[in-house]
């Protein structure tokens, strides 16, 4: 707080706005189409977005990273792949002759790739029929840590297994199973998926022990 003005709410405030704007836009009733990063994710997540949603608290610029590369020259146009009668939609960040490219924000040098992140670019280099795909994370001091993939065809399964679990879902307005995650401590339904506190009842470790009612 400095004066009158709460600044940490303003930057809130100000990232939230800047997070709206560069999201992908998701018609919650057209199950028919499925983007990428729904599948990636945890499913749960995904059918509450559409469901219930609950705004996301977004805590820095290095979480913006993708969606506002997305918006430069480089930047791909979003791609769609059938399945069935079921549409798959997906956008990398950049496209370059052969080659796609995911940046992603992280908060320290990682020894190996997110497995969302691994899923979403293997997918992305089926959609666009391209045989190579990088990945990049850049922390906020700005090191750099760089993953090569090529595209694997039982990875793509398991994704398009997952675009038609998802779908069953919505149509049956089921939520979908637990699958936790390091990521559901940050989630913002983290308190509909595990208890908000336990019930815990006061002890008095004497009285445990014995020693409650014994006098001097």
């Amino acid at each position: 707080m400095m004066g009158d003005r709460d600044f940490r709410s303003i930057v809130e405030n100000a990232l939230g706005s800047i997070g709206k704007e560069l999201e992908i836009d998701i018609d919650s009733a057209d199950i028919q189409t499925i983007h990428l990063h729904e599948v990636v994710q945890c499913l749960r997540r995904s059918y509450y977005d559409r469901i219930d949603p609950k705004e996301v608290q977004r805590r820095g610029f290095n979480e913006l990273l993708s969606g506002l590369l997305r918006r430069l020259q480089y930047g791909s146009d979003p791609k769609e792949f059938a399945i069935d009668d079921i549409k798959l939609k997906g956008q990398v960040d950049m496209l370059v002759d052969d080659s796609i490219f995911l940046f992603r924000g992280a908060s320290s040098e990682l020894e190996n790739p997110l497995a969302n992140d691994v899923l979403y670019l293997n997918a992305c280099m089926w959609i666009y029929d391209k045989p190579d795909g990088i990945i990049v994370y850049i922390t906020g001091d700005k090191k750099e840590t760089t993953f090569s993939i090529s595209r694997n065809k039982k990875m793509f399964e398991e994704v398009v297994r997952r675009v038609r679990v998802l779908n069953d879902l919505l149509k049956e307005q089921k939520t979908p199973i637990l699958e936790p995650s390091s990521e559901c401590s940050e989630c913002q339904y983290f308190e509909r998926c595990f208890m908000k506190k336990k019930n815990t009842k006061q002890l008095d470790l004497a009285e445990m022990l014995g020693f409650g009612n014994k006098k001097d």
